[in-house]
């Protein structure tokens, strides 16, 4: 039986990809790998390595999870070194948990290899800082998207009225939403908030708005996208670089 290595494989920006990481890439034996992990780090692979697609879009899932986790264990009775290729970090927002819940069960060796995670990485390049001293000591990640099976939601909107940076991940679709539910809590119309497309990659785009105008703003951009609210988003006039 061999180990399955949860991965990290960062934002997008292949360059980002840690060094343990690209090792494990270079020795796997197979790789089970998601929509948002760059698919240029798998040319990196041995001659011979597998590779096995298992992403999800809004609209259609490759794999239901169930099967990714059993899809996992039955690799692992094949092959030494399975490595599970993640966008940004195996366990935000990622599932890796849940995948490692079931290899445990079945009794296999894991791993996790932490990856730089999309909610710190993507708005640095876009020039905002998710803690600024004398704007904000403090910020949040928050999921965009919250599980279709859970009927009330687990998000502690009212603990949002302070005036940390908030940060949404996979949350392009639900932005109406997300911003009347900021404003219904008492954020101000005019908040600042930036919807950021494809961040560390080549073509990132980031648009910038307010609470009330975003969403006809930023609605067309593609995913993937990540939200950012906060007053560090008024920074990026002074310290954009990567889209320049």
């Amino acid at each position: 039986m061999g180990t399955v290595y949860l991965t990290g494989a960062g934002p997008g920006d292949i360059e980002l990809l840690t060094l343990k990481a690209y090792r494990l890439v270079q020795e796997a034996d197979v790789i089970v790998y998601d929509r948002l992990a760059n698919p240029d780090i798998l040319k990196e692979a041995k001659s011979g390595c597998e590779f096995i697609y298992v992403g999800k879009a809004d609209s259609h899932h490759s794999l239901p999870q169930e099967e990714i986790n059993e899809l996992l264990y039955q690799l692992s009775l094949k092959y030494e070194k399975v490595v599970r290729l993640k966008g940004g970090d195996p366990l935000v927002f990622g599932r890796g948990g849940e995948e490692a819940l079931h290899l445990k069960k079945m009794g296999v060796k894991f791993e996790f290899i932490p990856g730089i995670t999309s909610a710190i990485a993507v708005p640095e390049y876009a020039g905002i800082p998710v803690t600024h001293r004398g704007v904000t000591v403090s910020f949040r990640v928050v999921t965009g998207h919250e599980a279709p099976y859970k009927k009330r939601s687990q998000i502690p909107w009212e603990n949002f009225k302070s005036d940390d940076t908030i940060i949404f991940l996979m949350g392009l679709h639900n932005l109406d939403q997300i911003t009347k539910k900021l404003i219904e809590i008492g954020k101000p119309k005019d908040f600042p908030i930036a919807v950021i497309s494809r961040g560390t990659r080549s073509d990132e785009k980031t648009v910038i708005g307010t609470l009330e105008n975003i969403w006809e703003r930023a609605k067309d951009l593609p995913t993937p996208a990540l939200i950012v609210v906060g007053e560090v988003v008024n920074l990026k006039k002074d310290l954009n670089w990567f889209e320049k």
